[in-house]
């Protein structure tokens, strides 16, 4: 082979590779539309207590999402003096009962790409993080999908996950997680989560890539590719890298596919339910959706 057929062969084999690299690379975000989606802090509000209301569990029968009643022109309309009482938060609310978080999503071929930028309060209730011996992150933001056999997952979300017997709701169990009902990962009864926890000052920020069966499981997922964030001045900014199939336990996405999903952000070094989440929205990948990822 010529010199000169050597040098074209391996410049077409380097913008074969480079190529692929751009196809896999992060998307730009300056390009990626914004929805601003709100989250809030539930307190002992787990799905026994939202479907004992009649006006509640009737309009989610009839298909209504929680998100369809409960935001209005990007903001929530909820009694919020009710969500901070006693009645609803006996260790007590924080100050800040809610806040925006910009969502940002895209895909490519091989992986799902999620923003989250918001600013992170600070104003948790006193002992609201004194529960259990942990490493207690500054700040932990989480993605939930849901999988297609979680009863009423695209209206409901991760309440689906949130029960009156599970820790820190009065009088449970402290060592009961998270779970689903009647939970099947292969039959698609189960919720796909993925975190990413800030650190602290025994060590630098950490990723989870787990998901909600009969509990939660902090392992085991093989679909995360990184959890990327930083917080300066209060502002955060965390971005998800997710393949698209992964293993037991990750959610398979693909273009033209639309999945229920759920924000969760704990902060102020908050555990258990004392975080802040949104309903239930949607998320297509290249199709409409309440966020519509762009490819």
């Amino acid at each position: 082979m010529k010199k000169s057929t050597v040098s074209l062969a391996l410049l077409g084999a380097a913008l074969a590779v480079g190529s692929a690299f751009a196809n896999a690379a992060a998307p730009d975000w300056s390009k990626v539309p914004k929805r601003q989606i709100e989250v809030f802090a539930p307190g002992v509000t787990p799905i026994e207590w939202m479907m004992n209301k009649s006006d509640h569990s009737g309009r989610i029968s009839k298909g209504e999402s929680c998100a369809g009643c409960h935001e209005e022109k990007g903001a929530l309309n909820f009694n919020f003096k009710r969500m901070a009482s006693k009645e609803l938060e006996p260790v007590g609310a924080p100050k800040t009962i809610k806040f925006p978080v910009t969502t940002q999503a895209a895909y490519d071929k091989e992986n799902l790409y999620i923003r989250l930028t918001f600013k992170a309060p600070t104003d948790a209730p006193a002992g609201a993080d004194k529960e259990e011996k942990a490493p207690f992150h500054e700040v932990k933001a989480a993605i939930m999908l849901a999988g297609p056999k979680v009863e009423m997952g695209e209206q409901i979300g991760c309440w689906a996950t949130c029960h009156k017997d599970v820790r820190s709701m009065p009088g449970a169990d402290p060592k009961k997680k998270k779970y689903i009902k009647d939970a099947n990962v292969a039959g698609g009864n189960y919720m796909d989560y993925f975190q990413w926890k800030s650190g602290d000052a025994g060590g630098g920020a950490t990723q989870l890539d787990g998901h909600v069966a009969a509990e939660r499981i902090n392992k085991g997922g093989q679909a995360l590719v990184s959890a990327e964030g930083e917080c300066k001045a209060g502002l955060c900014m965390v971005t998800f890298t997710r393949k698209l199939s992964g293993g037991e336990g990750d959610l398979a996405l693909a273009e033209g596919q639309k999945v229920p999903f759920g924000i969760a952000i704990h902060a102020d070094k908050t555990i258990h339910r004392f975080h802040h989440v949104s309903l239930a929205y949607t998320l297509g990948l290249g199709v409409d959706a309440d966020i519509k990822a762009s490819k």
